[in-house]
């Protein structure tokens, strides 16, 4: 199947941070935000820049905003959508990590009982996962900020 080219673009700028290069990661999820339409584009491609972007930002604020984005554009999703792209996770598998996400932002700002809340949720969607790499990572995470959270 071939991957989405969006997607596939989003991949790179991921891998520019992951290698460091977070202002090149930045500017490479604008542009390409900017070309999907910002909130109104694909919620797929919504979902998987905004989810990307948060994790560049030095602001935990503009970390959220990013997070809250990606959970919207979530909600709009269809396992059909998902799997026309060639992605193999169904849109349930992406909830773990988009409630981590949140739970870990609110956790930084403060805001212990929605951190909590982020934290139920992602808990209770973990089961979405299989128990490959990834699904190893997220358990992980949760493990983590519920450990901070104590």
């Amino acid at each position: 199947m071939i991957m989405d080219p969006t997607l596939i673009r989003i991949g790179e700028a991921v891998q520019l941070s992951h290698g460091g290069e977070r202002d090149a990661a930045r500017l490479l999820f604008a542009e390409i935000w900017d070309e999907i339409g910002g909130e109104q584009g694909d919620p797929l491609h919504v979902c998987t820049l905004a989810h990307a972007m948060a994790d560049v930002q030095d602001d935990a604020r503009q970390e959220l905003v990013w997070d809250e984005r990606a959970l919207a554009a979530a909600d709009l999703l269809t396992d059909a959508r998902v799997a026309e792209a060639g992605v193999a996770l169904p849109v349930a598998g992406l909830y773990p990590s988009l409630h981590l996400n949140l739970s870990e932002c609110h956790r930084k700002l403060g805001d212990l009982d929605l951190a909590r809340e982020h934290l139920k949720r992602a808990q209770a969607t973990i089961g979405a996962l299989g128990d490959d790499e990834y699904g190893q990572m997220i358990k992980k995470g949760l493990e983590q900020i519920a450990e901070q959270l104590r």
